[in-house]
């Protein structure tokens, strides 16, 4: 006698669909479940890689959404039909050795994983791509606990200093045009938008990481004459935040800048202003007193 009851059944599948719809269809309401929960902004793309970042990131969502549906759908499929009932003492069916079910198990997976693995090379690949000509490069020297920008090109630098005070460094009344997490009282990196900037990151004493949260990458640097780099086209004028993503030591939290996307106009101006403050060649990454980048201390190391 079959103890199953197919009303039941279907009922419990429409359930679900009309559940990952809902839940399919909630995402519309809002860009910022649009995006990923990614940063971003309704007036355009901050830099010519964004897009294709959330792009990776949504694409490696909607497949795992899919295969949850599909999971939970067969789970609750069987909890349904095949739940014990009261009035039904039989032992199952023992099943065993279904070869083309666990040929299935293998070879879904293995599918799965070759295409997240053939998208995510192909983006990671154009992201880190550094064969086009920059228009400007930009060498970024991380430090305990600030930053040093090199602008190669114009060939100034800007110096920073450890941020000792963050909660009195961050607030509002200090924040650049509203930006949050910027402040007047960080070191800003200026770059020219729609031109190519070329990083090289640099480090001067242990590993830390340039993030740009907004610009939806980051890279560590590393010691010991290790020079990483990236390319990227800021393509929306505005003032952003940056930190340190790598945990590097106690004042970690401190290690904050802010990143200025101007004209061109604007981009040469500032070169000037640092010019006219005597920060005239480049910072070495190497044999640069502690001194000069801690001014609470009263004595410099020895250079290396």
């Amino acid at each position: 006698m079959r103890s199953h009851h197919p009303s039941r059944t279907r009922r419990a599948v429409l359930a679900t669909t009309v559940a990952g719809g809902a839940l399919l269809l909630s995402g519309c309401a809002s860009e910022t479940v649009q995006r990923g929960f990614l940063p971003g902004f309704s007036d355009g793309e901050v830099t010519n890689q964004t897009e294709r970042i959330t792009n990776l990131w949504l694409g490696a969502w909607e497949a795992a959404l899919v295969v949850g549906l599909i999971t939970w759908g067969l789970m609750l499929w069987c909890i349904t039909v095949y739940r014990k009932r009261k009035d039904d003492h039989r032992l199952p069916v023992q099943t065993r050795y279904h070869m083309p079910l666990e040929i299935m198990y293998t070879a879904v997976p293995a599918l799965m994983i070759l295409v997240l693995f053939f998208y995510t090379d192909r983006d990671v690949s154009a992201i880190q791509d550094r064969t086009e000509t920059p228009d400007l490069t930009v060498e970024v020297i991380g430090k305990q606990w600030s930053w040093d920008f090199n602008y190669v090109d114009d060939d100034v630098y800007e110096t920073g200093q450890q941020a000792t005070d963050v909660a009195g460094t961050l607030t509002e009344d200090a924040e650049i045009d509203g930006a949050p997490g910027t402040s007047t009282a960080l070191p800003t990196l200026y770059l020219p938008v729609g031109e190519r900037v070329e990083f090289e990151l640099e480090s001067r004493d242990v590993i830390h990481s340039f993030w740009i949260p907004a610009f939806l990458y980051k890279q560590d640097m590393v010691p010991g004459r290790h020079t990483n780099g990236f390319q990227v086209v800021p393509e929306r004028e505005g003032v952003y935040a940056g930190k340190c993503a790598e945990l590097c030591g106690e004042y970690h939290s401190g290690m904050l800048f802010n990143v200025e996307v101007v004209s061109r106009a604007e981009y040469d101006e500032h070169m000037q202003e640092l010019r006219d403050k005597g920060q005239d060649g480049q910072i070495p990454v190497e044999g640069f007193s502690r001194a000069q980048s801690e001014p609470e201390s009263g004595t410099s190391e020895d250079e290396s």
